[in-house]
């Protein structure tokens, strides 16, 4: 059983790691190309996040901590 829930794990810690790499090409392409197919705004949308964790003040702080959280694991 432990087995299964350890390679389960390291299954979602790569798939995990897969999706911030394309995220982070997604960045890249939308800021060189502009508004790129099947990857859109990206960057529009990670400026809307900051300015609206911006906006919210210290809930806002306190919900960038746990998403770079999410990041650091």
């Amino acid at each position: 059983m432990d087995k299964m829930l350890s390679g389960l794990k390291g299954t979602f810690d790569n798939l995990t790691q897969v999706v911030i790499s394309l995220l982070g090409l997604g960045i890249v392409l939308s800021l060189l190309g502009g508004n790129v197919p099947f990857i859109g705004a990206i960057s529009g949308n990670i400026v809307s996040l900051v300015q609206s964790l911006g906006n919210a003040g210290i809930v806002g702080l306190v919900a960038a901590i746990i998403i770079l959280g999410f990041y650091n694991k």
